[in-house]
């Protein structure tokens, strides 16, 4: 038998034996049992992949590889389990497996496994998948002569990982039965990849369909609603929770809270809190971030002092929501206070939303030099969050001085955003500084940086509505033109704004 090229492994000083039969105890002698029927020995085939299984599971593939070598020299003849629990191994642990892997695919693809076997095929398929090499996964997926539900759904998952959405919806419409994993797979990239219109689209066909959708749907789901701040849609998602048998699920409430905290909700997602049976330290950390978030610094601030209460030890995200709460009530002592308590007392170490929270707590406090100081001094490059939170605060005080200081710092993280760019420029049209401002403009234009064009939002029937400035691609654009030249005309009766130098220019 010819064997695959594995990587070398030491010699082993024992080869692994296959377990014994148990023999019948001391006890059972004493009293008289007796076994007429011989124990059997069990498969050589079966105790050699549960060796390998064994070193597999806990990522040991060249241990894995060396038993598997080890099986084939003394003459035992590996069956589609072996390979599957081999290619497992390397999907589970992908960094470093690229060449065992490899090896397995040709040795299967010899034994004509690979064509024969849709488990074995399915696994070529997922470890290529899991190693972000989805040609090489469609490859076989193409040479495959029978195909299950997981097959298809293994490459669909494949192509969404790696953002790839457009060859995973071609997949999908081609799949011949689609089951919950298949809808949820595909929901759930589109939420990963932004696209949360498009997941609550898929969500509502999925609906339509007959296929019943599970808690990690939902999740998907509730998602969507939450980024999107569709509440309407939310509620509806939450009736349908509470008729299913996961309305107790913890992964489920912790979304829901999610949801009405960033549709402005609190008091739903209090209640949500209230009523759960068993919380973990997400559900915690979710309800004091809604808390925060939406200005209730005084219930954030108590419900992380009743969590550590209740025996729970505060994590890096618990902080981030304690010191948040405090920027947007403008304790800034207490908020100084919660980040040594954690740096020193907790020992966890600051990450960049933490010295973020530090910039905008001093930011809403006017102290704009103290929060320079932070970005100057934090161990990491300021990201677009931080370095906007202070640039908004130099807009709001018109400190043109300390933005100019800043924007060494603004335009290096991302240069392909304009967030920041735009900030810089309206802080000098701000303060009629059009040189700056210009120079601002110039240098988006030779960076080809395009102004990211703001939008309206509004939510009807559950649909929401967007619009941006001159857009006339809404279905019922001429009613709402109409509307809005009434509007404008009683506003010009009723009052008169003046016309500012600075609103041109943002309006540009």
């Amino acid at each position: 038998m010819s064997l695959p090229a594995f990587p070398t492994v030491a010699a082993p000083t024992k080869l692994h034996q296959p377990p014994q039969p148990p023999k019948p105890t001391h006890a059972a002698t004493r009293h008289g049992l007796s076994f007429d029927r011989p124990a059997r020995s069990l498969d050589p085939t079966v105790s050699w992949t549960a060796s390998i299984a064994r070193c597999a599971r806990d990522g040991r593939l060249a241990e894995a590889a060396g038993v598997f070598s080890e099986m084939m020299w003394s003459g035992v003849e590996p069956n589609h389990v072996t390979i599957v629990t081999l290619l497992s191994g390397c999907a589970g642990f992908p960094s470093g497996s690229g060449f065992l892997g490899a090896s397995l695919h040709g040795y299967a693809r010899k034994l004509g496994l690979v064509a024969e076997n849709v488990m074995v095929a399915t696994a070529v398929l997922n470890m290529y998948a899991k190693m972000d090499r989805v040609e090489s996964a469609r490859m076989v997926f193409d040479g495959m002569g029978v195909r299950n539900s997981v097959t298809w759904n293994t490459m669909i998952d494949g192509y969404v990982k790696k953002g790839e959405m457009r060859e995973a919806i071609d997949l999908f419409d081609k799949m011949p039965h689609r089951d919950a994993v298949t809808w949820t797979v595909l929901i759930n990239g589109f939420v990963k990849t932004g696209h949360f219109d498009k997941a609550l689209e898929l969500f509502r066909e999925m609906q339509l369909s007959g296929v019943r959708p599970d808690f990690v749907t939902v999740i998907g789901a509730i998602s969507a609603c939450a980024n999107l701040a569709t509440l309407g849609l939310g509620l509806w998602i939450h009736r349908f929770v509470m008729k299913q048998d996961f309305k107790e699920n913890i992964r489920v409430c912790n979304s829901l809270m999610d949801m009405y905290s960033r549709c402005g909700c609190i008091e739903y997602a209090h209640l949500i809190f209230e009523k759960m049976p068993n919380r973990t330290l997400v559900s915690w950390n979710t309800i004091i971030a809604g808390f925060a978030a939406n200005g209730h610094a005084e219930m954030a601030l108590e419900l992380f002092n009743k969590m550590q209460e209740e025996g729970f030890k505060p994590d890096g995200v618990s902080f981030t929501g304690a010191i948040t709460a405090c920027s947007h009530a403008r304790l800034v002592d207490e908020g100084l206070g919660y980040f040594h308590i954690m740096k020193n007392v907790h020992r966890i170490e600051p990450r960049i939303e933490h010295y973020g929270c530090l910039v905008d707590l001093y930011s809403r406090a006017g102290r704009l030099e103290d929060a320079l100081n932070v970005i100057e001094n934090m161990p990491m490059k300021p990201n677009d969050v931080v370095l906007g939170s202070l640039l908004a605060a130099c807009r709001t005080r018109e400190d043109v001085k300390l933005a100019e200081r800043l924007a060494k710092y603004a335009v290096d993280p991302d240069p392909d955003s304009d967030s920041n760019y735009v900030l810089l420029a309206n802080i000098y049209a701000a303060d009629r500084s059009w040189d700056g401002a210009n120079k601002i403009r110039r240098k988006m234009k030779m960076l080809g940086i395009q102004k990211t064009p703001g939008f309206s939002s509004i939510e009807i029937g559950s649909i929401n509505h967007d619009f941006v400035a001159g857009d006339k691609s809404h279905p019922e654009a001429e009613c709402i033109y109409q509307v809005l030249d009434l509007l404008s005309s009683d506003m010009k009766v009723w009052y008169a704004p003046p016309i500012i130098a600075k609103e041109l220019y943002e309006n540009d």
